[in-house]
């Protein structure tokens, strides 16, 4: 099967230019920006109503590739000439190739090995054995508009990434990555009881590779948030305190209320494998879910933990509407596969106990 390179592509703005003109005003009919006259609607409790089938599958990426650019946002030519590249890309990938190559011979004569150095990231799900090919992956087809502007990156930082971390600070990656002492150290995701992004713990972010999809539901004392991936249901308690028992439900202790026309989401209380970028003991996240036209929920994420970071930041992207429902994800290899990879490790941490034999001894 062809790998999926073509998915490094993201935000390949070098095939339309580096261009740094301001972007251009955006039409009356722009969607990301209200209206003149437009009123959010209200649910039959009186709530704005966000509720209804929506997804923030994107190409844009969280941070910013600097050796693209370093512009916030890009004209919009530019940006609708970056996904008319990316489709064509998209339907190239999908073609047959031999399933006898591996995966650096077809690299080693492809152009599309030039994209990896683009979007790294993507190349996890198709780059090496065991990866899908593009025809499984549905990572977003269009470039993160919001209030009329294109945006490189979710994160709105200065530089679109994340801020420098404080001394003594826990590393952001790779923690648990390579223990394999018992199933407890091995992630959620991996046997399909969780999302393997970070689509249900907030900040809820597209994870670059398919199920980037919700379901809003609104009652007067909840929100539930139904994620396809990996069919979690994270609850908001409306008009609550955060529970003091010392318990850190999974995905956090999410409260809401309405200001206005915007639902705000206050999470803390992170157990250790929700966190984000390292921070979880004192990680808090505020969201702010905003109707912005019939086809746009607004949403903006703060990030705060002073044990990490000087000050608070955070990003933004608009949900749009989600093409039919959610149905069951459900998958299976880690179930299964659990058992043989601790016994791997094992037989690895055997091998490396055993004393090597000299070359004389039979």
């Amino acid at each position: 099967m062809r790998r999926t390179l073509i998915l490094a592509l993201g935000l390949s703005f070098g095939a339309a230019g580096l261009a740094s003109a301001a972007p251009a005003a955006a039409p009356a009919s722009d969607p990301t920006i209200p209206q003149p006259g437009w009123t959010p609607p209200k649910n039959a409790i009186g709530q704005p109503d966000l509720s209804g089938y929506w997804s923030n599958a994107t190409m844009t990426p969280l941070t910013r590739n600097l050796k693209l650019t370093k512009d916030a946002t890009i004209p919009a030519a530019q940006a609708h000439q970056v996904e008319k590249v990316w489709a064509a890309a998209q339907e190239e990938s999908v073609k047959p190739t031999d399933p006898n190559e591996t995966t650096q011979a077809y690299q080693a004569k492809s152009s599309e090995a030039k994209l990896i150095s683009i979007r790294p990231d993507f190349a996890l799900a198709g780059g090496d054995v065991g990866g899908y090919n593009a025809f499984w992956l549905d990572p977003g087809n269009s470039i993160l508009e919001v209030n009329g502007e294109f945006r490189t990156s979710i994160l709105t930082t200065p530089d679109g990434q994340p801020p420098a971390r404080k001394a003594g600070a826990a590393p952001a990656y790779g923690r648990y990555r390579d223990i394999y002492d018992n199933p407890e150290n091995r992630s959620a995701g991996e046997r399909c009881i969780t999302s393997f992004g970070r689509n249900a713990p907030p900040p809820m972010l597209p994870n670059g590779f398919y199920n980037n999809d919700y379901y809003i539901i609104q009652t007067p004392q909840t929100v539930a948030i139904q994620v396809e991936l990996v069919h979690d249901v994270r609850i908001v308690r409306l008009n609550a305190q955060h529970r003091t028992d010392g318990v850190r439900p999974s995905m956090g202790d999410s409260i809401g209320h309405y200001e206005g026309n915007t639902l705000v989401v206050e999470t803390t209380n992170y157990p250790e494998a929700d966190g984000f970028l390292g921070s979880w003991k004192n990680l808090k996240v505020t969201e702010r879910f905003t109707r912005v036209s019939p086809t746009r929920i607004n949403y903006q994420f703060q990030v705060e933990d002073p044990d990490t970071w000087d000050k608070p930041w955070g990003g933004e992207y608009d949900f749009t509407p989600m093409k039919g429902v959610i149905y069951e994800y459900a998958c299976h290899e880690g179930n299964y596969a659990l058992r043989h990879i601790l016994a791997g490790a094992r037989a690895k941490e055997q091998v490396a106990a055993t004393p090597a034999k000299s070359s004389g001894e039979r």
